[in-house]
């Protein structure tokens, strides 16, 4: 009986995780169709996945938890552009992410893009609202900076 109880709890707890998983886009293609039919602004994550240690902790303290979870399926279309330096990527995915680095000036990482989608004779144009990158003092202190950007919309 211990057994099926301590199963069952495995797998209901495994379900809700999977709940508060969010989807990132790594193609900025799909993700401004996604921000054209919902009129969210895009957050554009710009990280080194494999080797930056900031990334990996704004990670593991802000955009793993369950609150960001919850503000950015209500206020953003998140896409990851990943650099890492030993995981495989697609040529695609290279040319993109190295193309929007320079689009944004990105200089360091981790670098997160708040930006806006418009398409004018059928070139995409963004319209930056600003930008941050690690906060200190995890997913509240965070989210107080993204608002901040996003009011400016």
């Amino acid at each position: 009986m211990k057994k099926i109880i301590i199963t069952l709890v495995f797998v209901l707890g495994s379900i809700s995780l999977q709940a508060q998983e969010l989807y990132w886009e790594t193609n900025v293609n799909k993700a401004i169709e996604v921000s054209k039919k919902t009129k969210k602004p895009l957050l554009l994550f710009f990280t080194g996945s494999d080797w930056c240690g900031w990334c990996i902790r704004l990670q593991k303290e802000v955009l793993k938890t369950p609150e960001f979870a919850t503000w950015a399926k209500d206020n953003v279309v998140l896409v990851e552009l990943d650099y890492p330096r030993a995981k495989a990527q697609t040529n695609e995915i290279k040319q993109q992410n190295a193309q929007l680095q320079q689009i944004f000036g990105i200089q360091g990482y981790p670098t997160v893009f708040f930006s806006n989608v418009q398409e004018s004779a059928g070139k995409i144009n963004f319209q930056a609202l600003g930008n941050t990158g690690y906060v200190a003092g995890g997913p509240k202190a965070w989210l107080a900076v993204a608002d901040g950007i996003l009011k400016k919309k």
